[in-house]
C-alpha cells in the first residue's frame, strides 16, 4: 500500500498520477493550513521598489519567500503535509521526488517532526540543493531523468518500505499549505488588483487561488511558466491537461514540470485568469533587479513572476494596478548565479 497524506484509501499498486482522488481542498484548509505553520514557517516580508512602480507605473508588492526556511515557499506545503500524518505514518517516514526546493523543505519538516525522510533526485539536480536535502536529514536517491520513470521507481519505494508519499504539489495538504505564502501577503495588502505566481508543478498557483477565495478578494491571479517549459498554459487553454517532453533547454530549474496533475490542473482550469510565460533573459532581467534594487538573492523560477510584468511579450497591462508579485525562491548554487548576473 502506497499511503497519501492521512487518512489514505488503500490505492493498491495503480499509475503515480492517479493516485488522488478528485477531491481539492477548500479555500478554508489554507487557513488551517496557517494556523498549523504559525511559529513554525516564517512570515516572509513584503517588499515594495519604488524603482519597479515607477519604471512599470504600477504599485509592487514582492512577497519574498526566497526568505523562507529552506529558501523558498515549499516549507509550507511539506510541513503542513506531515503535521498531519498519524503515528504510525511518522514511524514509517516520508518519500518523495524533487530537483531540490520540495527536497529540502521536505527533509527539514520530516527533521522538525522526528520521522525519516526519503527523497529521490535527478542526477542533474543542483549541488547546492542535493547537498542541502542531505544535509537537513534526508537519504537522497539519485536517478537518470532520460532514461528512468521517477514514479515507477517512488512507487516500488513507497511500497517496499510502507512510507507515505508526499509529492511536491499534486497533494491537497501541500496545496494548502502552499497557498499561506499568498494568503500572508492578501493579509498584509487587502487591495490587489492582480496576483502574479510562478508555475511549475502547479501547487502555488492552486494554493494561491484557494487563498484569493478564502479572502473573498476581487483580485486577478496570473500564473508564470517559462516559454519552453509551458505545459500549464497549453493545459489551460486546451481545456485539458497536456503533457509536454522534458524541458531541459530553461534555467529555470524548479520549473521544469511536464504536466500538471489532476487536482491542480482542476483548480487552475476552474479559477486562474491566465497562464503567460517569461523567457530566460526576461528571468535573468528580473534577478539583476532583484539583486541591484533590492538586494535579494533570488533563483530563475522566483524570478518568473516579476519577468512576466517586465517582459512585453507577456501581454500584461499594468499600469495604474496594485500587483502582488510571489518570489518564490532563492536557492541557486552561486557559481551559476553570478554567471546569470555577469552574461
Amino acid at each position: 500500500m502506497v499511503a497519501i497524506g492521512t487518512n489514505a484509501p488503500d490505492w493498491g499498486p495503480v499509475a503515480m498520477e492517479n493516485l488522488f482522488a478528485p477531491a481539492p481542498p477548500a479555500p478554508a484548509a489554507v487557513l488551517q493550513a496557517a494556523a498549523r505553520l504559525k511559529g513554525m514557517a516564517h512570515r516572509t516580508p513584503v517588499l515594495r521598489s519604488s524603482t519597479a512602480d515607477e519604471r512599470l507605473g504600477a504599485q509592487f508588492f514582492f512577497k519574498c519567500e526566497n526568505l523562507q526556511r529552506t529558501g523558498s515557499f515549499k516549507f509550507r506545503g511539506a510541513f503542513n503535509a506531515l503535521a498531519q500524518f498519524s503515528d504510525d505514518q511518522r514511524e514509517r517516514g516520508v518519500i518523495t521526488f524533487s530537483a531540490g526546493n520540495h527536497a529540502q523543505a521536505l527533509a527539514l519538516a520530516a527533521r522538525l517532526l522526528d520521522m525519516p525522510a526519503l527523497v529521490l533526485m535527478p542526477e542533474t539536480a543542483l549541488a547546492s540543493k542535493m547537498a542541502a536535502t542531505r544535509d537537513y536529514g534526508a537519504q537522497v536517491l539519485t536517478y537518470n531523468p532520460l532514461t528512468e520513470d521517477r514514479q515507477a521507481i517512488c512507487q516500488r519505494l513507497a511500497l517496499e518500505r510502507g512510507m507515505t508519499l508526499v509529492p511536491p504539489s499534486e497533494h491537497p495538504d501541500v496545496i494548502a499549505g502552499q497557498g499561506t505564502a499568498a494568503l500572508e501577503l492578501l493579509e498584509e495588502v487587502p487591495r490587489l488588483d492582480l496576483l502574479l505566481v510562478p508555475v511549475g508543478g502547479g501547487g502555488l498557483l492552486a494554493g494561491s487561488l484557494l487563498a484569493v477565495q478564502a479572502q473573498g478578494m476581487p483580485c486577478r491571479v496570473v500564473g508564470v511558466e517559462p516559454e519552453h517549459a509551458n505545459d500549464a498554459q497549453q493545459s489551460l487553454r486546451a481545456g485539458q491537461i497536456v503533457q509536454i517532453p522534458l524541458p531541459r533547454s530553461t534555467i529555470a530549474d524548479g520549473a521544469q514540470a511536464q504536466a500538471l496533475g489532476p487536482l491542480t490542473f482542476g483548480l487552475i482550469r476552474q479559477h486562474a485568469q491566465d497562464i503567460v510565460t517569461a523567457s530566460d533573459p526576461d528571468m535573468v532581467q528580473a534577478m539583476r533587479f532583484f539583486a541591484e534594487r533590492m538586494k535579494q538573492m533570488v533563483e530563475p523560477t522566483g524570478a518568473l513572476a516579476f519577468a512576466a510584468a517586465l517582459a512585453e511579450s507577456a501581454g500584461l497591462d499594468l499600469r495604474g494596478t496594485r500587483v502582488g508579485v510571489i518570489v518564490s525562491g532563492g536557492n541557486v548554487d552561486l557559481p551559476r548565479y553570478a554567471r546569470f548576473l555577469a552574461d
